[in-house]
């Protein structure tokens, strides 16, 4: 890689590598329908359901409770442990978790799966015109898997998981064995 594109693909991984705006308040909301929690079981869970890719940091957390508060869309709930305090959705947050949860799935809907910030890059898209009809069938894929997660967010089932793991095993190997041909062909 050319001195140039290091600098745009650092660039370019230093974002990605940031939360996208309104998956942190996204994400408060969603856990504080499930139970009251403390700022600090927030960043806990979210490290946790992240599998520890991302912590969100107190100086994110906090003011966006405070704001959340403000607003009407949290209450404080009574004090179970001295100096902690424990917040919960009003009715008001309720219907703005509602409210975020539409406009994700609208989102889905209309985009699919987010293309990589480098798609449109000369550098990085070098393949053939035809090509980018897999793109699309990778739409399609990311769609189905999301729509795969939500279902098992509301009722889980092992044999779900395990069928949805096997189909994209298959599909992997697949896609490997294709790869393999195209790269032993001159």
């Amino acid at each position: 890689m050319c001195g140039s594109h290091k600098h745009h693909f650092a660039h370019w991984m230093r974002h990605i590598a940031s939360v996208p705006k309104g998956f942190l308040k996204y994400s408060v909301l969603k856990l504080l329908a499930e139970k009251p929690r403390s700022g600090s079981e927030i960043m806990n869970e979210i490290e946790n359901k992240t599998e520890g890719r991302w912590k969100p940091s107190p100086g994110s957390i906090y003011p966006l409770l405070a704001w959340l508060q403000e607003k009407g869309y949290t209450k404080e709930t009574a004090e179970q442990e001295p100096g902690i305090k424990r917040y919960t959705l009003t009715d008001q947050g309720k219907a703005l978790l509602e409210e975020h949860s539409k406009k994700r799935k609208e989102l889905r809907e209309r985009f699919g799966a987010f293309r990589p910030p480098f798609y449109r890059f000369p550098w990085l898209n070098s393949y053939p015109e035809k090509a980018h009809e897999l793109l699309e069938a990778g739409k399609s894929f990311m769609k189905a898997s999301w729509n795969l997660l939500d279902s098992l967010r509301e009722k889980y089932s092992d044999e779900a998981v395990a069928q949805a793991k096997e189909a994209i095993k298959q599909a992997t190997e697949r896609l490997d064995e294709i790869a393999k041909k195209l790269e032993n062909t001159d």
